[in-house]
């Protein structure tokens, strides 16, 4: 009898994949670490991140030996995603000559080795991880089977975070662009009436396509700390934890946080609780 296990990754394609993904990453940081530390301006860190996780995919793409569609609609899938938030960035980077406090405050009195490793050299690795599902894709065979309608829907869960992350960022931007006195002092409309952090979310669904694309072939599955490692960064270490703590003293967000869920989006309570979480 003919066995009908699926093949795993192409090993070779796989660590041409790995190795050019490497370096690729590596430029990138090394390039922004070089213009942000003649600036002064650590947060332009921030102006990399979706742009190196494109150019990973897109290096996949092209070095990869696995199923060509799939290997080129997630690069796609990831470019259309990184040049959306690369307009979003570099706005916010432009519209301000001070340092994003974030960085300010977690750098504070680090030598520029220090702030080297545990900006661009961490943010290099967590792409890296992160895009390991998109590098495991592109060389592995076409999906078959029960399994190969993972790939579209990994891919049509990726679309529909990116809209989720657009429209809550353009929600957010029309609440900015309000005068003082006629906005809330709380955006919680829209998107933002079902999660505080919406745009955070929609980000997470985008890599967690990513890899229900990949669970198509054979061992993708085992590329799951990648999503897992893009949701706590979102969640707890970069976004919106840190975010809530800046929020805190803001007139009507605890009451906020009291109705409208933290990440996971539900229907807002009618009414404040002492659940804020």
């Amino acid at each position: 009898m003919r066995s009908r296990r699926q093949p795993g990754p192409d090993v070779r394609s796989l660590r041409r994949v790995a190795v050019l993904s490497a370096g690729v990453v590596a430029c990138a940081q090394a390039a922004t670490a070089v213009v942000a530390l003649r600036a002064g301006r650590r947060d332009y860190a921030d102006a990399v991140w979706g742009p190196g996780l494109a150019a990973v995919a897109v290096t996949s793409a092209l070095a990869g030996r696995g199923d060509v569609r799939r290997r080129w609609a997630l690069a796609a899938a990831t470019s259309a995603w990184a040049v959306r938030l690369e307009r979003q960035m570099l706005t916010r980077i432009r519209g301000s000559r001070e340092e994003d406090p974030r960085y300010t405050e977690f750098l504070d009195g680090d030598s520029t080795a220090a702030v080297v490793g545990k900006v661009f050299v961490t943010q290099g690795l967590s792409q890296l991880l992160v895009s390991a599902p998109i590098q495991l894709a592109a060389a592995s065979a076409p999906p078959r089977g029960r399994r190969k309608w993972l790939a579209p829907a990994g891919l049509a869960v990726m679309a529909g975070g990116a809209l989720v992350e657009a429209l809550a960022d353009r929600q957010k931007a029309q609440y900015s662009e309000r005068d003082e006195d006629e906005r809330p002092d709380v955006l919680d409309t829209g998107l933002w009436g079902w999660s505080r952090h919406p745009n955070y979310f929609g980000d997470s669904l985008v890599w967690d396509g990513a890899w229900l694309a990949a669970t198509a072939s054979p061992f993708g599955g085992w590329t799951l700390p990648a999503p897992a490692l893009m949701s706590y960064l979102l969640m707890f270490a970069t976004g919106a934890k840190r975010t809530e703590r800046r929020m805190q003293d803001r007139p009507g967000y605890r009451d906020y946080q009291s109705r409208v869920a933290f990440f996971f989006p539900r229907p807002p309570r009618t009414a404040p609780t002492d659940d804020a979480a």
